[in-house]
């Protein structure tokens, strides 16, 4: 049944329209040496020193960037600030979600859930990433960040001591 005004639009949308096309989540794993609790505040607490502020940061590599109560926060040198995202489930040292959307305002975030479990002797590190549907360019938006995270989990697993060796296979990408 169409809708019930000749001049009404259908509520759910029609067969000739097209449908909104879902990207693959980006996941990243990487495992670093050290505890769950050891890795989960060098990923939280200690991202100052081992995020490319230089190349993935607001401000550039004279800013600061922390979890700050239920923000990511970036505070430039001249004390600006830039939200990256808001936190809204924290289980530490397990894991922890956040939306995502360093640079821009919150109206459009991805979410990003960062989960670290036991392994052998260190613990893994997965970076889940979805939600690239409200970019303005979906798909470039979920390909830069494909392309990133790699490099960026890269140099975490550096600053928490992995072995050089054991850092450049950090994808466990569904890049399709």
């Amino acid at each position: 049944m169409n809708s019930l005004f000749s001049h009404g639009a259908e509520p759910f949308g029609s067969d000739d329209q097209p449908a909104l096309e879902l990207l693959e989540p980006v996941v990243n794993t990487i495992t670093v040496p050290g505890t769950v609790a050891h890795a989960f505040a060098g990923f939280t607490d200690h991202t100052h020193l081992w995020w490319p502020l230089e190349s993935f940061g607001v401000y550039g590599a004279g800013s600061y960037v922390e979890f700050e109560e239920n923000l990511i926060l970036e505070t430039a040198d001249d004390g600006r600030t830039s939200i990256w995202g808001t936190l809204d489930d924290w289980q530490p040292p397990l894991s922890f979600h956040a939306t995502w959307h360093p640079g821009s305002t919150a109206l459009w975030s991805t979410e990003l859930r960062v989960a670290f479990r036991a392994v052998g002797e260190g613990t893994e590190v997965r970076v889940f990433h979805e939600g690239w549907e409200g970019a303005e360019d979906p798909s470039a938006e979920r390909k830069r960040y494909a392309e990133a995270w790699p490099d960026i989990l890269a140099r975490y697993a550096r600053f928490m001591g992995a072995p050089e060796e054991g850092v450049s296979d950090t994808s466990g990408n569904q890049d399709g």
